[in-house]
């Protein structure tokens, strides 16, 4: 394996440690799904085009579906992080299999667990002399879970993405694509508030001393604010509270056409992972809206 694909793998999986909150056994699974191809492969893995791709999977054929898939997932996100990250400008990952396999459920928090964490941030904003680190940490878990911001993306907003009278932001996503997104009134609130314990002169919203705060800075914030609120850190990541951003709005009512907008995704393959919320929801309606189930009830 080459120094450079070493140094790469390392990068991603720091990347998922802090983006994703990927456990221990996770994390391991993908570098040695990722070092076994880098093996494999004779030029670095990073650089590898759909031919040489193919030619890797054909060494797949003897394995079973769910190994299959799960190596061909490590290498997309692998390649989905270079081109994210600007070190390469393609992606060739759409030449690797996509066998059929059925896709786990998203770790969520209910109503009641996020309610929980805004209360604990609200008791902290509510001392007579808040700390400027509760301000940030308002106005971060506002915008995760108010607006399903992916984590890379929330940390890396310039100061002046959120204006006070524009209900939307603007992001720049993974492939450098922009979309936007709305932003709640408490949310800009919380992030003006924020703002006004900010220099002027810095250019992100999130500073830090040689730029703007690290995905794995955030995630320390979040597991932290889990623990006080009795949650098991585990189970809260930037990544959790973007799947709770989706799951509540299916649930509100929201399609998946339009979350596939908000989330930024450009295949809807990848927003179907919630069609469990949405179709509980239609049955739902078909039970309590249809002619038929309302003639049957009076019955």
């Amino acid at each position: 394996m080459s120094g450079s694909d070493a140094s790469y793998i390392d990068r991603f999986l720091e990347m998922m440690a802090a983006e994703t909150g990927a456990s221990t056994n996770t994390l391991s699974a993908y570098r040695s799904d990722l070092e076994q191809a880098a093996s494999m492969s004779p030029d670095p893995i990073s650089g590898a085009g759909r031919d040489s791709l193919k030619k890797l999977a054909q060494g797949w054929s003897n394995l079973q579906n769910s190994t299959v898939a799960r190596k061909s997932s490590a290498l997309r996100r692998f390649f989905g992080f270079l081109v994210e990250e600007g070190f390469r400008d393609d992606d060739p990952s759409d030449a690797l299999p996509r066998p059929a396999t059925r896709r786990p459920l998203p770790k969520i928090l209910s109503h009641e667990e996020v309610e929980k964490l805004f209360a604990a941030i609200d008791h902290r904003l509510s001392a007579k002399r808040p700390k400027t680190s509760d301000f940030r940490l308002s106005a971060l878990i506002e915008l995760l879970y108010g607006s399903g911001l992916r984590a890379s993306e929330l940390v890396s907003l310039p100061r002046q993405s959120v204006v006070r009278d524009r209900p939307f932001l603007m992001i720049k996503g993974k492939g450098g694509k922009e979309r936007l997104v709305p932003i709640s009134d408490r949310a800009r609130k919380a992030v003006q508030d924020w703002l006004d314990h900010v220099a002027t002169d810095r250019p992100f919203l999130f500073p830090s001393r040689t730029g703007h705060i690290s995905r794995i800075r955030l995630y320390q914030i979040i597991k932290e604010l889990a623990a006080q609120v009795g949650l098991n850190p585990a189970r809260l990541s930037p990544h959790v509270l973007r799947h709770a951003f989706a799951t509540h709005l299916l649930e509100g009512g929201a399609d998946l056409r339009t979350l596939q907008t908000l989330l930024g995704h450009s295949d809807i393959s990848t927003t179907q992972i919630y069609t469990h919320v949405d179709s509980a929801r239609l049955v739902k309606l078909v039970n309590e809206r249809h002619p038929l189930s309302r003639a049957n009830l009076s019955r």
